[in-house]
Formats: C-alpha cells, sequence, structure tokens
C-alpha cells in the first residue's frame, strides 16, 4: 500500500477540533489499510488538498473502476453521513458503495472541480439547485442530530467564547437572540446537508453536480441555505457594495429555494456568527474578522 500521509489542511483542521487529533492521525495508516482490505479496493493516493474532516483516499474497485475511501473521526459523526447518503441514494449527492466503522467507500466525482470554479452569480444558482434535491423527509431509523440540538450546542459555546469583547458580546447576544425565536417557532422537518457551500459540489460523470460532504441534521431548510449565503466572504467584505450584495443574496436566494427570507437571514446571522467566534477561539484572527463584520451587516 503506499505511504499514507494526511495532507497539512487535514492536520490543522483537526487540531482544531478534535481533542486526541494525534492519535487518530497516528492510527490512520493502519485504518486506511483495514478499510481498503474490508471494501477490497486498492489504494492509489491521497487526494491533496483534500477535505477538512476525513481523510480522502483514491481506491480502485475490484474490477478496476475508480471510487473514493473516506475516513473519519468520530466526532464527524461518519455513521450520519453514511445514512444520509443512502437515503439519498445518489439523487442530488455522491453515490455510497459502502461503509462503516469511519469508513465510506464513494463514487469518484472530479475532485479539482467543484461550483466554486464557476462565475460567482452562476455558481450560487447551480449550488442552490443541487442543495433542493437533497430536502428530502428523513429517513425512519437513525436518530439524526436536529437543528435544535446543534445550535443549542453551538450557542453554549459562543457565551463562553464572547466574555470580555463587548462587540463580539453584541454580536454573540443578536444571534442567540435570533436562535431562540426560530427555534421556537420551527415546524418544518427535512433532511439538511448540514454544513452545505460551492465547494461541497463537485462535478460527475452520471450528473452535472452532486454534493459530497455532508453533516446532516434534521430541521428548516433555511438553516442549510444560510451558509451558501457568505460564500466567497472575503470577496463581500473587500467589496464597497459587499453589505448590499450580501443582502440580494439572501432575498435572491430565499425566492429561488421558496424559503422565508427573515428565517434565512436571521439563520445567516447566527451561523456567521457562530463561525465568526469559532475561528476566533483558535486563532483564526483573519477568518473571525471576515466572518464578524459580515455578520455586523445583517
Amino acid at each position: 500500500m503506499p505511504h499514507i500521509e494526511p495532507p497539512q489542511r487535514l492536520v490543522r483542521a483537526l487540531s482544531e477540533s478534535v481533542p486526541d487529533a494525534a492519535a487518530w492521525l497516528e492510527g490512520l495508516p493502519s485504518a486506511v489499510e483495514r478499510a481498503a482490505a474490508a471494501h477490497g479496493v486498492s489504494v492509489e493516493r491521497v487526494q491533496v488538498p483534500g477535505g477538512r474532516s476525513g481523510l480522502v483516499v483514491l481506491v480502485r474497485l475490484a474490477d478496476g473502476g475508480p471510487a473514493v475511501l473516506k475516513v473519519a473521526p468520530e466526532r464527524f459523526r461518519p455513521a450520519a453521513e453514511l445514512a444520509a447518503l443512502e437515503h439519498w441514494g445518489g439523487l442530488g449527492a455522491v453515490q455510497v458503495l459502502g461503509g462503516g466503522d469511519g469508513a465510506l467507500l464513494l463514487e469518484r466525482l472530479r475532485t479539482d472541480v467543484s461550483v466554486r470554479t464557476l462565475p460567482e452569480a452562476k455558481a450560487t444558482l447551480e449550488a442552490a439547485g443541487a442543495l433542493r434535491r437533497l430536502w428530502v423527509e428523513p429517513p425512519e431509523g437513525f436518530a439524526f442530530e436536529t437543528v435544535a440540538e446543534r445550535t443549542g450546542r453551538q450557542a453554549e459555546a459562543m457565551r463562553f467564547a464572547a466574555r470580555g469583547d463587548a462587540v463580539v458580546g453584541s454580536l454573540v447576544d443578536a444571534a442567540l437572540g435570533v436562535r431562540e425565536e426560530l427555534v421556537g417557532s420551527e415546524s418544518e422537518v427535512r433532511l439538511l446537508h448540514g454544513t452545505f457551500r460551492q465547494s461541497k459540489v463537485l462535478a460527475g460523470e452520471r450528473s452535472p453536480w452532486l454534493a459530497v460532504g455532508p453533516d446532516p441534521v434534521v430541521g428548516e431548510c433555511a438553516f442549510d441555505l444560510a451558509r451558501l449565503v457568505r460564500d466567497r466572504v472575503e470577496d463581500l467584505v473587500g467589496s464597497p457594495s459587499g453589505a448590499a450584495v450580501a443582502r440580494r443574496r439572501v432575498k435572491k436566494l430565499a425566492e429561488v429555494l421558496e424559503v422565508d427570507q427573515e428565517r434565512l437571514r436571521g439563520w445567516v446571522l447566527f451561523r456567521a456568527v457562530e463561525s465568526g467566534v469559532r475561528a476566533m477561539r483558535v486563532g483564526r484572527t483573519g477568518d473571525a474578522e471576515l466572518l464578524l463584520e459580515f455578520a455586523a451587516w445583517l
């Protein structure tokens, strides 16, 4: 088997979010070897730069066909990802070929071509179209985390991180207030991607664009759409008209995907503040400043 070296992008991401990241990374070669043997595949190479939640390995099936093996820590809920992908059955998302024990065998897409490579306006609409196909009734038999549960955990971390900073504290207060209103009035129950953005939509053979890398959650569609609104946030913040463009995105995406505009705006605010505070907590100061400035526009 070729040498398994985790990309630095993954190493950095895991060091920020997984307490026992070093031990998990040390055991990766053995984990990949076990997963490859279990699925009867041969390893070609590690995909670089890869993702932030698991190691992506290009493999060959027994018949020589191309596939991808993804190995992820339990922290990133690989069992939930497998359950969601199986339920979608390849409609709008990557086709799952097998999985278990923290590993997923997936069809191979064009990992170097995402919707993000398109011009901004077209990328947003193509991504939105891909996302719409995923919003289905959740399957029976698997207890997915709810939007209320996930954002509840995040809210506690946000309160703690914002202590002693008046500016950040005011944004956190606003975000938590909006979250409480939204969760208290939520009535829609759909299976959601959970971490959707332009880079999560890759070019495929059987369909032009397919979603990958879900962290599935159950709740209202506006929550799932919120992360897409702030795609290319660095360009938005660097533009004199960035605030106006951001508000137009909220309006346009709400209309295109038929979600309530104010609920979408609220989830955009909450998720931007949550991401900004999390970036601040792990020392990514530049990312934190961008996200919190974006959130202030809303």
